[in-house]
């Protein structure tokens, strides 16, 4: 994970208002409205008590109890506003990130997203992303009001004497700067952004640990091995625990020094105040007014102190986010070339290298149009990473990957996707029915075109049998249904996609005898001068197969690498 600093974070998540600028420049005027109202209450009960004693104030008596009610009811109501205002912001931007996330994910897909935690791309999309609310919502907003009020009463309490201004201006600094940054530096030998950081990655961890324990649970069961995932479950809890308690102490401290702080604050402005009053440079309005307003006016001072306690894990969640908005492709999309319509493919003298181990070595293959050609290899050999590389998933290390004689670096992806069907060992189901399932490979599939190609699946007899047919729910990762139901159904996507080359990686593995056998002739009848790249372990598939070759065989060196 790159590192970022917390104001480089701020300045990319602040970047992303811009088009609700408008709003966002509503919500201050608002919330420094509302925070000047509830402050000039107690200033106006001060006014109040002047004149009680029978002191002269620039207010009319008569009008002071009406101002005060007038300010109560407009603080509510603008306390009301700007927090709507933020809110909206707030969740219009989140809607604006997910987005961009999913947008990220899908160039990132399948390179860079392969081997990566899904738990912790989970806890990414979701409450990283959730996490980001705070800033939108209680932190742009809260910072430019503490900002303008601060001038704001600097100058009023400042009208008294300029002393008393500075005083205020120093006691605000240090409520809302000062102490927050100090607590900070001395929160037991490690930054609350380094802990913010290590309790984000840790709830990413415990996440996917989660998940990985929630899909393995038979195999769990039926190794004996519960308690132990458990144990293992319980000491990452423990950690974040432990984690976000010392951020939790950091926290209760800074708010007992702010507390603090701001009785002291008090007590200099009324020691101050009381010593210009004996030189006779104020009266006894200039005591007890600036008092007054200093004390009731640390609300946004002490709202930006509290924004420590929170950013650090707000911006440990955005520079997560970052991170996936920041990450290059392996893959770039091609766009903008020729037209290109599918006649036959090839792999010429192609290599290609996960990190440091190589899987291909000078592989040459021409796969002959109209034709089925199966490939076989032992396990690791790098049979499913030839289909990949065929749908330029990766790109090959040396050599050319042809379709109809050309690159495929140089072909438009759109018209890479429409001319292949790619089939791969896990049949990847969604939460939803059959029917919604099935489209995924044709958004505008019609229910005769689903129907036909259940059928050269030999899964439509199956569905028709179900309780609500095509519209019955699959479950979670479709897991209402058996491991040969969800692979006839990817294969059911491949026919319904109709793609002129069709890549099929194991399309008979989790499936019998008998099955296997009417899904083979389907394959084999419903050809319909389609190209099939076909792997597979199993002998008894590639007897449909016009041509077999053996990965390993292809190979420069001959062997698996």
């Amino acid at each position: 994970m790159k590192r970022r600093g917390g104001f480089a974070v701020m300045a990319r998540l602040i970047c992303l208002v811009k088009p609700l600028a408008g709003f966002m420049v509503l919500a201050v005027i608002m919330g420094l409205a509302g925070h000047l109202c509830a402050s000039f209450i107690t200033v106006f009960g001060g006014y109040a008590v002047l004149g009680l004693l029978g002191i002269d104030t620039p207010l009319n008596w008569n009008y002071i109890f009406a101002y005060v009610l007038m300010f109560s009811v407009l603080r509510a109501v603008l306390r009301y506003a700007e927090q709507s205002c933020n809110h909206f912001i707030a969740f219009k931007l989140l809607a604006l990130i997910r987005d961009k996330v999913f947008l990220a994910l899908r160039k990132l897909s399948p390179a860079k997203l392969e081997g990566r935690d899904k738990g912790d791309l989970i806890s990414v999309i979701t409450s990283d992303i959730e996490l980001l609310e705070v800033f939108y919502a209680h932190t742009i907003s809260p910072a430019a009001i503490a900002f303008f009020y601060t001038v704001v009463m600097c100058l009023f309490i400042g009208s008294f004497h300029p002393a008393l201004g500075i005083l205020a201006l120093l006691a605000y600094l240090a409520v809302g700067i000062a102490i927050p940054a100090v607590t900070s530096k001395v929160s037991g030998g490690r930054t609350a952004a380094s802990a913010a950081a290590e309790f984000r990655a840790g709830s990413g961890d415990l996440s996917g640990f989660v998940l990985d324990s929630l899909r393995g649970l038979s195999e769990t069961i039926q190794y004996g091995r519960g308690r132990e995932r458990l144990m293992q479950m319980n000491e990452m809890t423990d950690a974040l625990s432990e984690t976000e308690k010392r951020m939790k102490r950091t926290a209760g401290r800074n708010m007992a020094v702010t507390n603090t702080a701001i009785l002291i604050s008090d007590l200099c402005m009324l020691f101050v105040s009381a010593m210009l009053y004996q030189k006779a440079e104020v009266d006894f309005a200039g005591i007890l007014v600036p008092v007054i307003a200093l004390f009731s006016s640390f609300g946004p001072a002490v709202a930006l102190a509290n924004l420590g306690s929170t950013l650090q894990n707000t911006f440990a969640a955005g520079n997560r986010v970052l991170d996936i908005l920041d990450e290059t492709p392996a893959v770039q999309e091609v766009e903008g070339k020729v037209k290109t319509v599918f006649e036959s493919a090839a792999a010429k003298n192609i290599s290609f290298s996960y990190g440091a181990e190589t899987i291909l070595d000078g592989v040459s293959l021409d796969i002959p149009e109209g034709k089925i050609t199966g490939i076989v290899g032992k396990s690791g050999s790098g049979k499913s990473t030839l289909l990949k590389l065929f749908m330029r998933f990766w790109v090959v290390g040396n050599g050319n990957v042809e379709i109809s004689g050309r690159d495929i670096a140089g072909i438009n992806t759109v018209d890479l996707r429409n001319m292949e069907s790619f089939m791969t060992q896990e049949t990847h189901l969604f939460y939803g029915s059959i029917r919604s399932n099935l489209r995924i490979a044709k958004l505008d599939a019609t229910d005769a075109e689903m129907e036909a190609a259940c059928r050269k699946a030999s899964i439509h007899d199956f569905i028709m049998g179900l309780p609500q047919g095509y519209d019955t729910p699959v479950g979670e990762l479709g897991d209402t249904l058996s491991g040969g139901e969800r692979q006839r159904l990817g294969l059911a996507r491949v026919f319904l996609h109709d793609a002129p080359f069709l890549l099929l990686d194991e399309p008979t593995s989790n499936l019998d005898s008998l099955n296997e056998a009417v899904i083979l002739k389907s394959l084999r009848e419903g050809q319909d001068g389609k190209t099939v790249l076909l792997v597979s372990h199993r002998q008894s598939t590639m007897r449909i197969a016009d041509a077999v070759y053996s990965v390993e065989s292809l190979s420069r060196t001959g062997r698996s690498s």
